[in-house]
């Protein structure tokens, strides 16, 4: 009841000062015309169950002031965009309706790329992942937002790993086993894929995820290869031919992604391939400026 009584004295104060609001709307800028949004919190504790649609409502506002200033932009227009509040309205309407996906969709393109709001995003998306537990998406934007921009490649396979779960879908998969590869935690990546092979039923999925795991299990023998030069050599070997020729290993092992394995300046075993078939497109690896960043 109590919340009703606010509610019903927060309209009337509103359609009170209504017309001086809208005047002042009026009187601004039209890239100013957003406005500003109390705080979240504010409407979830006046207006209670009404809070859904109002989310929906500022999920939507927003949408639309953002798609005219692209639409304006697209057409060469110098353009300002009030991103202040524009992230605000959204953050209120996330806070109000976490169920409604357009709002962290939004995010993820609105402010991720465009103004480089990645730890507020991706405090969005945690927060709507509470909520929508089964949405594999959103794990899958946060790690992507974990590996690309902060290079946080242990984080990103998490949530790699959680979006693969959910999803069923082999290239979640593939990323995850990736980015346990970039974190240094080859050995997790090939749990990972075992646990994921023997939970497939489709034999084509089967496959891909097996070829994934004798990439890892080769970069694994290797790693361990070096390892054990160094301990016995006192240094790295110069390539991983070293390691054949010292009677480590028989023989170096192949990818089956078509590449060849290598050691760089750090001491860490890449490959051409990358772990992935689009290399050959490319040329090798010498010719390649993104190798670094395998």
């Amino acid at each position: 009841m109590k919340k009703y009584v606010i509610f019903i004295i927060s309209l009337l104060l509103l359609i009170t000062f209504m017309p001086y609001f809208v005047k002042n709307m009026k009187e601004r800028p039209i890239y100013e015309k957003l406005g500003f949004l109390p705080r979240g919190k504010f409407y979830k504790t006046v207006i209670g169950e009404f809070r859904w649609f109002l989310g929906e409502y500022f999920t939507f506002k927003a949408i639309t002031y953002y798609g005219t200033k692209v639409g304006r932009m697209l057409k060469g227009e110098e353009v300002d965009v009030e991103y202040f509040n524009l992230y605000k309205t959204i953050e209120t309407a996330v806070l109000l309706n976490p169920y409604h996906e357009d709002a962290y969709y939004f995010a993820q393109a609105a402010f991720v790329w465009d103004i480089g709001r990645v730890k507020e995003v991706n405090s969005l998306l945690e927060y709507v992942f509470k909520y929508r537990k089964w949405d594999f998406q959103i794990p899958f934007f946060l790690g992507f937002n974990y590996s690309y921009f902060f290079k946080d490649y242990k984080k990103a396979a998490e949530y790699f790993k959680k979006a693969a779960e959910l999803s069923g879908i082999p290239f979640f998969a593939t990323l995850s086993a990736r980015y346990f590869y970039e974190s240094g935690h080859i050995e997790l990546g090939i749990m990972f894929l075992e646990y994921m092979i023997k939970n497939t039923r489709k034999e084509n999925i089967k496959k891909f995820y097996q070829k994934r795991l004798i990439a890892l299990k080769a970069i694994y023998l290797l790693k361990k290869a070096v390892n054990k030069y160094k301990k016995t050599f006192g240094h790295l070997p110069s390539n991983l031919n070293d390691l054949v020729k010292k009677g480590i290993i028989e023989k170096l092992p192949e990818d089956p992604y078509g590449g060849k394995f290598y050691l760089d300046k750090t001491g860490k075993i890449r490959t051409t391939s990358k772990l992935t078939e689009a290399w050959k497109k490319h040329g090798n690896y010498k010719d390649r400026k993104s190798n670094k960043d395998l």
